[in-house]
């Protein structure tokens, strides 16, 4: 059996003796560091790390790492977050009529590419019901217009909470979401069909097709109240030519779009993205 493993990402001002001192943290208590990366923003004087450690002989019981750990972060002005490896994430996916990136994240769960669970489909169409049922996932169907956006965000937020869902992921959603919902669960990841920040907002295979571009892409990238423009995570480009239709370019597309989402999917479960001045750092 794999041995359960503690992640740390920590983002600090930076200065000298870091690493000694976070790593001395694992070692005093008795752990075994297994992955550590880092990186230094010199524009920002921030430090930003990643320490994963086994926890089999570590000394400290889990409930007592945060803390233990805090005693040491507030005197660097650091911000952290702990992951343990064994906490199996529940996403929650949203989609609209499109099935191809809900396809593709159904088929590499099932296929343990990624560790998690998908208890909960939303969609403001119906046209996917069959598959939450068919992979055993609750499906709801809430329809949004200007008049009920407020209402059914609310409703949605209610779900989230009832099924504990830890992330939720726009798989060709098509719909904005609001600065309130986004304020009370940030933790959203989206698939836009363009290299960001080019052709942000609706119909960018069209844009691309107009502006006779020679590379298309795909960006996967967290949520915040600006239209796509929040940190990325992920993105990958296909060349194209002046012979494909925007038939060609959407066809291209959808394959882009499933491949960066899922790569964006897996690098978030694994606690390898940090997040700092609206960027990420996404350590190997």
């Amino acid at each position: 059996m794999t041995v359960p493993t503690a992640t740390l990402l920590i983002s600090c001002p930076d200065q000298r003796g870091l690493v000694a001192k976070f790593a001395n943290f694992i070692y005093s208590n008795g752990g075994n560091i297994i992955h550590a990366d880092q990186h230094t923003d010199f524009a920002s004087g921030l430090f930003l790390t990643r320490i994963e450690w086994q926890l089999g002989g570590f000394n400290l019981p889990r409930e007592l790492i945060g803390p233990a750990f805090n005693a040491i972060a507030q005197p660097l002005q650091a911000e952290w977050r702990l992951h343990f490896s064994d906490k199996i994430p529940r996403i929650a996916i949203w989609v609209s009529r499109q099935d191809h990136c809900l396809f593709d994240l159904i088929w590499r769960q099932q296929a343990k590419e990624f560790s998690a669970e998908i208890p909960l489909i939303i969609s403001n169409h119906t046209d996917l019901k069959a598959v939450g049922e068919q992979f055993g996932a609750d499906f709801y169907h809430l329809p949004i217009t200007k008049e009920n956006k407020a209402e059914q965000e609310a409703k949605q937020l209610e779900l989230l909470r009832q099924y504990n869902i830890d992330l939720v992921i726009l798989a060709k959603y098509m719909q904005v979401l609001s600065t309130d919902f986004i304020s009370q669960f940030p933790q959203i990841i989206n698939i836009h069909h363009s290299f960001l920040p080019a052709f942000a907002g609706a119909k960018p295979y069209h844009k691309a097709h107009e502006r006779g571009v020679k590379i298309i892409g795909a960006t996967a990238h967290y949520v915040t109240p600006e239209l796509d423009a929040g940190p990325i995570i992920e993105q990958d480009v296909v060349r194209v030519s002046h012979r494909d239709s925007i038939a060609d370019l959407i066809r291209k597309g959808k394959d882009l779009e499933r491949f960066v989402l899922a790569r964006a999917v897996r690098l978030h479960l694994r606690h390898q993205v940090l997040i700092y001045d609206n960027r990420t750092v996404v350590f190997a």
